[in-house]
């Protein structure tokens, strides 16, 4: 169980998996992460939730927060559901969907989220995990050559491609990843259920153009979309769209924050000899905190902080 400080079960911040930060289409992930209240926030049909919401752009359909450039011009994001919107006709798990096809993600009401699940078919000679992959329409149409149980992913909006990523198995209680390497993100309300690379956070050892974010319990490889912002003290709404090394914290957690729901500050190693130095808030009043309470780490992250203002 992680620092109540910048978590909380029912706050919901968006995650952008960006295929190329900075075009059109990128996608987005919602997962909880923490703003400081327990107040659900509302569904602005943005990203995939685990860092602060964004207010919506009529232009785009995408989410952008008061003072924030998004990471693309029209994204594809995961995001946050309002109660109504998502339609499961299928189950990501149990792959209940007729011979020849396979449960998909997909945005229902024609936006940049996924946001329900389909059935959809499955194409002759589908790609495995880790093979080239190509979506019809956009990366939230939920029709791609992928086989089942796996997904395009991290879509290139002016190719349609990216690579086919296994989904989790077994069931919400219980997920498996076949792949020792990665770890189960269930995100957008369980409209999406993937396999993705575990990660250091003081490393920051993902494969370019991705960094290592908190996704619930788990540090996983997503892509980044920070485009030109994502520095210390940038608002940021979804859990990607801080530059490797930073995460999207609560406005509580970070001094001045400007962002409605939270701004990027430094993850941080609890062990280092600087201690507070390596907080650009210290002179505020921020400090390095652990990120999991005391004796609940995974092995090797025990050492993991983040720059925070105490509780």
């Amino acid at each position: 169980m992680k620092t109540t400080i910048w978590w909380s079960s029912t706050a919901i911040l968006g995650l952008v998996l960006a295929g190329c930060p900075g075009k059109e289409d990128t996608q987005q992930l919602t997962t909880a992460v923490a703003d400081g209240d327990d107040e659900q926030q509302e569904d602005s049909g943005g990203p995939l939730t685990g860092g602060p919401m964004t207010t919506g752009n009529p232009e785009t359909g995408g989410d952008e927060a008061p003072g924030e450039e998004s990471g693309s011009d029209d994204g594809s994001f995961i995001v946050p559901p309002d109660g109504g919107g998502i339609g499961f006709e299928c189950d990501m798990f149990a792959q209940d969907c007729p011979t020849g096809e396979k449960c998909m993600p997909y945005a229902n009401d024609g936006g940049n989220s996924w946001n329900a699940t389909r059935c959809s078919p499955i194409a002759e000679n589908p790609g495995q995990p880790g093979d080239p992959c190509t979506v019809e329409g956009t990366g939230v149409s939920g029709i791609d050559d992928c086989d089942i149980a796996s997904m395009c992913w991290d879509v290139d909006p002016e190719t349609n491609m990216g690579v086919c990523v296994a989904m989790c198995t077994g069931d919400e209680s219980n997920p498996i990843c076949e792949d020792p390497d990665t770890s189960c993100a269930i995100v957008n309300e369980g409209a999406l259920v993937l396999c993705l690379p575990a990660c250091d956070p003081l490393l920051q050892d993902c494969a370019d153009g991705q960094a290592c974010y908190p996704v619930f319990e788990d540090w996983q490889c997503v892509p980044d979309a920070s485009g030109e912002m994502g520095v210390y003290g940038d608002p940021c709404e979804y859990i990607n769209v801080c530059d490797p090394g930073l995460a999207c914290l609560g406005a509580a957690a970070v001094p001045d924050c400007q962002g409605s729901v939270g701004c990027c500050s430094e993850i941080c190693d609890v062990t280092d000899p600087a201690g507070d130095a390596q907080c650009t808030g210290a002179p505020d009043g921020q400090t390095c905190q652990i990120w999991y309470e005391e004796g609940s780490a995974p092995p090797g992250y025990e050492d993991v902080g983040v720059c925070a203002l105490p509780e």
